[in-house]
């Protein structure tokens, strides 16, 4: 595809890496033609790099394809999901993984992209519902202030809270933040 023809959002590889395009700008330079000022962030590692790309110059457009896993269980550094389509089973390590099995409890429905039928991007729910496993004690009269204690999730994940929060309460948690948003009613 042309340069001319790229949009936000979309993906593309680049000598051999997967970048997405995260803004670009046309500018018209004095005397030469029209070019791109392009940002586009690596899909492996999340790094930016800045690019300036003529108009009809071509761009190899990358076709990911979403699919929905749900999260089976972690073995060390390992993580195990199902497709809920084919049911074929995969497995990804800590480094594709990130900060992903804290949020998520067995069962868990998430999107992976596949690249060429590999994993290359795991999109968690935006918010998860966790039970609150430790914490210090409620303190009487508490309301929600700015003053918050740390609480540990049943994952093990550990979100600061308001003061009024017990143990045993079923928390949304932000995934992309790690914020504490509300508690769950039963």
């Amino acid at each position: 595809m042309k340069a001319s023809e790229m949009k936000k959002g979309q993906t593309v590889k680049i000598d051999g890496v997967l970048y997405v395009i995260v803004d670009f700008q046309h500018v018209k330079l004095g005397k030469g033609g029209a070019v791109y000022q392009t940002k586009f962030k690596n899909l492996i590692d999340g790094g930016i790099r800045d690019v300036r790309i003529r108009a009809e110059e071509i761009i190899e457009d990358a076709y990911l394809e979403k699919r929905n896993f749900e999260y089976l269980y972690s073995s060390s550094n390992e993580h195990h999901f199902m497709d809920l389509e084919s049911f074929d089973q995969i497995t990804l390590d800590d480094d594709a993984f990130g900060d992903g099995p804290l949020y998520l409890k067995p069962n868990t429905q998430l999107q992976i992209s596949m690249y060429q039928d590999k994993p290359v991007v795991v999109s968690l729910p935006n918010t998860v519902d966790l039970e609150v496993t430790d914490t210090m004690p409620e303190i009487k009269g508490a309301t929600a202030t700015n003053q918050y204690k740390p609480a540990t999730m049943e994952t093990g994940l550990v979100v600061q809270v308001p003061p009024f929060i017990k143990i045993g309460e079923i928390l949304r948690i932000d995934t992309r933040t790690g914020e504490y948003v509300t508690r769950v009613k039963d």
